[in-house]
């Protein structure tokens, strides 16, 4: 028997979760498949900061960095056992490219997007409290700003939402490997393999937010689909031997003057991260030993006690647009790629950041709108609460 949804979700990483959570929300019957488990990948290997992203104001990312802003307040006041607000500290030296004027003027416009809420704002810290910052080098230090961002852990926050899209009534099979998906009489038929075993369903509309694998699940859609024009951009972090009680450091890198965070974890201090092509299987990735040596090289710069044999390292895959301009100034909004004319029903999403799930999750539902059948809303995301799974 072919049951029958009205969203089917290729993907539980956290921008399928939210969309799992948000077409749940909405009233309508939704299945997820994953084939190995919740924030397998990326969700898993990012940074784990949710944040406005400051570094965006240089490449005039303004509407990204306001939405971010505002997701950041929502996840805040709804996931308190999850995201909590953190002390970032920006060290500004005699080399460092970004000149002390600049950073007060970047920091008053992230204030400004931020709606001026106390969160938002920053100051000046006093020369007589450099010396309680974690060991940072006062060798060349000219000044050190701090404001406030957030932090959580990614691959639990995924399986936060995805905990809200299941009492909505959304459905999870996982492992489930996506086999086909073949528009036929007003639905995409779907065939996948679940429990040792193929299944077949119906989905009035079909997400695909499979993250790296994107343009492999397109490759299996009739009718045939052309691939999406993005790269994969490794984004490595280590973890080093140590402790940070003050917070967040966002140093330059002093190899290419790159940003790179300096946080507290549980396991030591984690530094991430970088930003390399990378061709080839994303089920393989892995920090390359360049990559590890170039992110303990900074750690030491900021702080010369830190150990710099890392005990653990990860990496995880952007899908950034494919852009002539270097990684660092290409859009980071998500893209939602689609057309009714060839593929009705069908979207696909890739990049974004961990911050603005919820938003992508609301862009997808306002595309698919038209396609799909009028319900009574169960509830409005922002709204819902998040708590930690056990």
């Amino acid at each position: 028997m072919t049951s029958n949804y009205d969203v089917v979700v290729v993907g539980a990483g956290i921008q399928g979760v939210g969309v799992a959570q948000a077409a749940a929300a909405s009233g309508y019957s939704v299945l997820v498949l994953e084939k190995r488990a919740v924030a397998w990948a990326t969700s898993s290997r990012s940074s784990k900061l949710i944040h406005g992203g400051l570094r965006y104001l240089e490449s005039a990312q303004f509407r990204l960095v306001r939405e971010s802003l505002r997701e950041r307040a929502l996840l805040l006041r709804n996931a308190p056992d999850l995201v909590r607000l953190v002390p970032f500290h920006i060290p500004v030296y005699r080399h460092t490219k970004r000149r002390p004027w600049q950073l007060r003027v970047g920091l008053s416009l992230y204030a400004l997007l931020g709606g001026l809420d106390a969160s938002a704002r920053f100051r000046m810290l006093p020369r007589s409290q450099w010396r309680e910052l974690d060991g940072l080098d006062t060798n060349g230090l000219q000044a050190v700003f701090r404001y406030y961002d957030a932090q959580t852990d990614d691959a639990r926050l995924t399986a936060a939402v995805l905990r809200s899209a299941q009492n909505l009534g959304a459905q999870l099979a996982c492992p489930a490997e996506f086999r086909a998906a073949l528009w036929e009489r007003d639905a995409w038929t779907i065939r996948y393999h679940h429990a040792e075993r193929d299944h077949e369903c119906r989905g009035r509309a079909l997400v695909n937010a499979a993250g790296p694998w994107v343009n492999d699940v397109l490759k299996h859609v009739v009718p045939v689909q052309p691939p999406l024009a993005v790269d994969l951009i490794q984004g490595a972090h280590v973890v080093l031997p140590g402790k940070l009680e003050r917070g967040i450091y966002y140093v330059e890198a002093p190899q290419d003057r790159r940003a790179v965070f300096l946080m507290p974890w549980p396991e030591g201090v984690l530094v991430g991260t970088t930003e390399s092509p990378f061709h080839g299987d994303p089920s393989k990735v892995e920090p390359l030993p360049s990559e590890i040596a170039y992110l303990a090289e900074t750690a030491q710069r900021y702080f010369p006690a830190i150990a710099t044999q890392p005990t653990s390292a990860f990496a995880g895959l952007r899908v950034l647009p494919q852009h002539a301009a270097g990684v660092f100034h290409r859009p980071r909004d998500t893209h939602i790629a689609g057309s009714e004319r060839t593929a009705p029903g069908l979207l696909t999403v890739c990049g974004g950041k961990l911050t603005g799930y919820r938003a992508t999750a609301d862009k997808v539902m306002a595309r698919l709108a038209a396609r799909l059948p009028a319900h009574t809303p169960r509830a409005q995301t922002e709204h819902l609460k998040l708590s930690a799974p056990n």
